[in-house]
């Protein structure tokens, strides 16, 4: 294991990519990363399992103009998000969304197990978005665009799989609120709990030098 003075020098080191050999271990899963995620991801499930049942509960209430019900999106967004902002290591987004839908899917998801295949593009469009940071800026415009990119890869499986027949005006709408939904619920609200953990000083096993400030 590497030694706390190798951890900091590789966090701070301003030379490369951010994924140079001296940097490795800082990506490297704790059993506290995996535990923690899994958590996330287990209680983001069982969230998503009552999101479910109240997103078909409701859809009558937007009986006139289907695509508003598309504010209620985000929720089931948040764990991928939240999972990378707390773990900040490659693959947590990834993980903590896919598991979260898993265990959707296990208690039983009106929609079957094509709730995986959602989990899978939810988690990989925010986990692109802070690869793209190079895991090393959690800042909240970061967070927002993570969320608005999850919202993105949902909104369009909905469009191909459920809304294929709607037309191009109420396509449009539909994916531009999703994606608002999820740019706040996701990324600004998740960024907003995660900040407040941290300061709490609930995250200590998680803090290092990355950008987490506005």
């Amino acid at each position: 294991m590497a030694s706390n003075i190798d951890i900091l020098s590789a966090a701070t080191n301003p030379q490369g990519t951010g994924f140079n050999k001296k940097s490795t271990s800082r990506y490297r899963w704790r059993t506290i990363d995996i535990v923690v995620a899994s958590v996330i991801a287990v209680a983001g499930g069982a969230v998503f399992w009552g999101w479910d049942q109240l997103w078909s509960t409701t859809s009558a209430a937007f009986a006139g103009f289907p695509p508003a019900q598309a504010v209620m999106y985000g929720v089931w967004l948040a764990p991928g998000v939240i999972g990378g902002l707390i773990i900040k290591k490659p693959l947590a987004a990834f993980y903590t969304e896919l598991l979260a839908s898993i265990v959707e899917a296990l208690l039983g998801s009106q929609w079957g197990l094509s709730v995986v295949l959602y989990g899978l593009a939810q988690g990989l469009a925010p986990e692109i978005i802070f690869a793209l940071f190079f895991y090393r800026a959690f800042r909240l415009p970061v967070a927002v665009i993570a969320g608005a990119a999850a919202g993105l890869a949902a909104s369009s499986l909905d469009l191909y799989y459920y809304y294929s027949a709607w037309q191009g005006n109420w396509k449009a709408t539909y994916v531009i609120i999703v994606m608002t939904s999820s740019a706040v619920i996701a990324g600004l609200l998740g960024w907003l709990l995660v900040k407040g953990l941290e300061r709490a000083g609930a995250l200590g096993s998680f803090s290092r030098r990355v950008k987490t400030s506005i």
